[in-house]
């Protein structure tokens, strides 16, 4: 295998950390916007590295074993892409210490963190881009960078217009990767943080970088400190050409997050999504479709209850199709407990930690799933197999196989109950035996080579 094998049992936290919990009481008279105020793009609400310690309780009660932060480098926004110096923890996240011990506290209960890696672009306050606006012309710097002509304006209104910038945005310029020093620079950057004890890179808009040579040699340079650490791309479409052992293990499945929220909410036919769902996993190969990172709600989407209208069904249905597929699956901070927003930033909401706020019952059944997937071998790391889809209508069953162990999985995609006699044959099992619903503990009979099942509207099973 090419790809981290403790991916396969990862199940994912994302934390946007100026979001997640304070932690650090040296920021309380800065100037911050006050917790739990309306997101903008602008204003910081002072979350810390201290503050997902003090919850790692939480988390570890939740049952994850991941970590995805999105970026800690030091920023003058609050998402941090923008980034200032890839070698300093932003100081109102904290320190290289409280990183150190975020670290410590997460190996110590066998959870991994990987980071968010920016290397398309940085941000104005980079100290080579600084040096092209102090310099211009004779900046020493001005290579790291694609300068049309002087001057740059990089601080009016409008697009980038002088020099290359992400989506022509002023505040994001592009980084020219075909520098040497460039190259050497942020190699050293991928390197440093895997030494620092990080278990992985999440890779920020790759695409950007159109350079199988540069990204080969990224590989080459993290795997050579750790060669269990996990590198996932952030591309949006299905392209075998960045996987593989010479460039990512996995990449962010966004194509299987649309092909749920098209069944779920553009009401696409049932048919169509198990061709699809099936289809992605021919276009990988096998070990690489099991470390794809599996995320429904991130930092760049509406928030999976506003998606879902309200829908603490179409919620529930949609997270157990993620963790009963083959990947990893990813949860975004607040989603198990119902958390709303908007587009961004009103998806970037500050976590509220008064437990009134949340639905327990949702966050029950994130807990009984992450449970389950972790009980379960085959649902982590068995073979995907189609068992019964209902022609013309809204039921599909799938199976996760690994040796004798089987997991049955069965969808409804529909407002009204469903009563289906599922065939059960090919998993060998045989009349007069009895299979668990996993999720409730109900009991289901097998009689001529079949399972009956009553499917709740917009509802689903896992029998095992």
């Amino acid at each position: 295998m090419t790809v981290p094998n403790w991916v396969q049992d990862a199940i994912f936290y994302q934390i946007f950390p100026d979001r997640f919990h304070l932690g650090n009481p040296e920021n309380k008279s800065s100037r911050l916007q006050a917790w739990g105020s309306e997101p903008n793009n602008k204003g910081f609400m002072g979350g810390a590295l201290l503050g997902i310690i003090q919850k790692f309780d939480y988390l570890l009660d939740l049952g994850i074993n991941a970590i995805y932060l999105n970026p800690i480098f030091s920023s003058a926004a609050n998402h941090r892409y923008h980034t200032n110096d890839y070698y300093k923890i932003d100081p109102t996240l904290g320190t290289m210490a409280d990183f150190k011990s975020l670290l410590e506290v997460a190996h110590q209960n066998n959870v991994k963190v990987i980071l968010d890696g920016v290397f398309n672009h940085t941000g104005r306050g980079f100290f080579a881009f600084n040096d092209v606006l102090e310099n211009g012309p004779q900046s020493r710097y001005l290579d790291w960078y694609h300068v049309n002509n002087f001057p740059l304006n990089a601080f009016s209104e409008g697009k980038a217009e002088n020099y290359q910038a992400w989506w022509n945005i002023k505040d994001l310029p592009k980084l020219n990767t075909d520098t040497k020093a460039v190259r050497e620079y942020l190699m050293d950057v991928a390197k440093y943080w895997i030494e620092q004890g990080a278990d992985g890179w999440r890779l920020d808009v790759p695409s950007e970088i159109d350079d199988d040579e540069f990204w080969e040699e990224f590989r080459s340079v993290v795997k050579s400190v750790n060669p269990e650490a996990y590198i996932v791309g952030e591309i949006w479409e299905l392209d075998p050409r960045w996987v593989g052992d010479k460039h990512f293990d996995g990449l962010m499945h966004y194509p299987l997050r649309n092909a749920v929220f098209d069944l779920l909410v553009g009401g696409n036919p049932i048919h169509g999504f198990a061709d699809k769902i099936e289809n992605f996993q021919s276009v990988y190969p096998k070990e690489n479709v099991m470390v794809m990172y599996l995320a429904l709600g991130s930092h760049d989407t509406r928030r999976l209850i506003n998606k879902f209208e309200g829908s603490v069904d179409k919620v529930k249905l949609a997270t157990m199709i993620q963790f009963s597929y083959p990947g990893a699956p990813a949860i975004y901070y607040g989603d198990e407990v119902g958390m709303d927003g908007g587009e961004d930033p009103d998806n970037r909401r500050s976590f509220s930690w008064n437990e009134n706020d949340w639905n327990h019952d949702l966050r029950a059944y994130f807990k009984k799933l992450i449970q389950i997937r972790k009980n379960s071998a085959a649902l982590r790391r068995g073979d995907f197999k189609r068992i019964y889809i209902e022609e013309g209508g809204s039921v599909y069953a799938y199976a996760r196989i690994l040796g004798d162990e089987k997991v049955l999985i069965a969808i409804n995609a529909d407002e009204n109950e469903k009563s289906i006699e599922l065939p059960v044959n090919e998993l060998g099992w045989e009349n007069g035996i009895e299979m668990e619903n996993l999720l409730s503990g109900d009991r289901y009979g097998i009689n001529d080579g079949k399972i009956r099942i009553n499917l709740p509207p917009w509802g689903g099973l896992m029998i095992g």
